[in-house]
């Protein structure tokens, strides 16, 4: 078994590296991580482009290419899933999900023609695409197996731990945002402007490591479970830091619905090294201030006595169903949410919201969303925009879950991997619930697209065998009975539980001519 990180995961891996790059003061525009996506997306398209030429006609009749007359006749094939004729590559790409990840384009081309202007529009239509249609749809085309998701998902946590450890210095060395008139708030290279930005990437990696820490026996290699468990004790400390009580309950959440789906045993385990790992994490460093426990106290009273942060984010939201209210199918247009702000708040929203510290002068940043992201697609988008967008993800919940469920009926080595399912179902479960509490916006935004890429190549992918004619979508590798990898070639694996992917199809058998002549005699 290779042990390197293939390059073709390279551009995935540079997009997380890349949002470590500290972000500039009142910088707009796309990030270093954007461009990274960018060449992500165009990886895949110039793949594809590739691939297309590649396999012309007699390809895909079966007669042509260095395979010959092999190809053809083994159709279906672990390469292609089951589509004949396909690629390897562009096999993924199923009607399923160029229905659910291609869903919203309309509905957004639809809403840029409502924005003020054409270069809003473009601008919006541009981002939305990015985050929720092309690079999630790279992503079900990029990643091959199992092993791809697990290098992905460390790179979360790796990513997690560095932002994680700025953190923790900035809070011990008072050198973070500002919060409650003491520079104590962990924001790691994002910066005071980005106060979501470092506690986003710490919730995908604490996720992603308690996924990978919930690993079946024999499914992952050795020293993963142990690893990934100390791993999320020790990012529990710095997403307390951020003192971000929406990434406190998305988590919170996720975590519970993750233990509950490895089963009791398993759960109990990673639970007690966590909470051991973070009782010492915790003790050693002073955490438990007054400062953690009012932030925590004020969850619970959000209604009876709120702050001007949470007055806020309730003035933005009655202002965002209320756009919605005056045009509920198309909303009031893409990115137009700041032109319609003031004649829909009341007055008891703030000009701002005021930022400083991390090496930042004090700063007033302005209100420009509804830090709502289903009320902000309400309000821009409509009705329309609404179900396209909800119902995109909504389908990729169901078909993971369901993928998920189907991991616990099946045994080795016909069973999917329950730690990459852990992982993409979790990522898309914090996202969804984060969504009540916050939208896109800033340089952490594309985590966003690499949590819907998960969730499409777990809920989506055809990898494993799932998605060809008369194959149940179980969970399974492939039909009952078969023992196959995919959709009609041999059982091949490296490890219990983990199939060879992409393994050469097997040479059709030599048949002997007509013509030759027969070497039995008469006597």
């Amino acid at each position: 078994m290779r042990r390197h990180v293939p390059a073709r995961l390279l551009p995935a891996l540079a997009v997380l590296a890349l949002l470590a790059y500290p972000a500039t003061p009142g910088a707009e525009g796309a990030t270093p991580a954007d461009a990274a996506s960018a060449v992500l997306v165009l990886t895949v398209v110039l793949r594809l482009l590739r691939e297309g030429r590649g396999c012309g006609g007699r390809d895909e009749s079966g007669a042509g290419g260095e395979r010959g007359g092999s190809a053809g006749e083994t159709g279906g094939s672990r390469e292609t899933g089951g589509v004949r004729g396909a690629t390897p590559f562009r096999a993924a790409l199923t009607p399923r999900a160029a229905l659910v990840l291609g869903a919203p384009v309309l509905a957004l081309a639809l809403a840029a023609f409502g924005a003020a202007d054409a270069a809003t529009g473009i601008a919006g239509l541009g981002r939305y695409l990015q985050i929720f249609v092309l690079v999630p749809a790279a992503l079900l085309l990029f990643l091959r197996d199992a092993r791809d998701v697990r290098v992905l998902a460390w790179g979360l946590v790796a990513l997690a731990l560095a932002e994680g450890g700025v953190g923790v210095v900035q809070y011990l060395t008072g050198s973070g945002a500002s919060y409650m008139g003491e520079d104590l708030r962990a924001v790691g290279t994002f910066g005071p402007g980005d106060v979501m930005g470092m506690a986003t990437v710490v919730a995908y990696g604490l996720v992603a490591a308690s996924g990978l820490a919930l690993a079946r026996t024999g499914e992952a290699p050795r020293l993963q479970r142990p690893l990934a468990a100390l791993c999320a004790a020790a990012l529990l400390v710095p997403l307390a830091l951020s003192f971000s009580r929406g990434a406190w309950i998305a988590t919170a959440a996720v975590l519970g619905l993750q233990l509950l789906a490895a089963g009791p045993r398993r759960a109990l385990a990673v639970l007690a090294v966590a909470s051991a790992a973070a009782v010492v994490l915790v003790g050693s460093l002073g955490i438990g201030s007054a400062m953690l426990q009012e932030r925590l106290s004020s969850i619970t009273k959000v209604t009876d006595a709120p702050d001007q942060s949470v007055t806020d984010r309730y003035t933005l939201w009655a202002a965002a169903a209320d756009m919605w209210r005056e045009h509920p199918v198309s909303g009031v247009g893409l990115k137009n949410f700041p032109a319609h702000r003031d004649s829909h708040a009341s007055l008891a929203l703030s000009a701002g919201s005021d930022t400083a510290g991390a090496g930042q002068d004090f700063r007033v940043q302005p209100l420009l969303s509804p830090h709502n992201m289903y009320l902000l697609v309400l309000g821009e988008q409509g009705l329309i925009g609404l179900t396209a967008l909800a119902g995109s993800w909504a389908a990729l919940l169901v078909l993971g879950v369901r993928r998920l469920a189907g991991t616990h009926r099946r045994r080795a080595p016909r069973r999917r991997p329950l730690d990459c399912g852990l992982v993409a179902c979790g990522l898309l479960v914090w996202q969804l619930v984060d969504f009540t509490y916050a939208d896109i916006g800033g340089p952490a935004t594309v985590m966003t697209a690499l949590a819907l890429g998960l969730a499409a190549w777990w809920g989506l992918g055809t990898r494993y065998g799932a998605e060809r004619p008369g194959a149940e979508d179980d969970g399974s590798y492939g039909a009952e009975g078969d023992g196959s990898y995919g959709a009609g070639g041999s059982a091949a694996y490296e490890a219990p539980g983990r199939p060879v992917p992409y393994a050469p199809p097997c040479p059709a058998p030599h048949r002997q001519p007509a013509s030759q002549p027969s070497e039995r005699r008469t006597p």
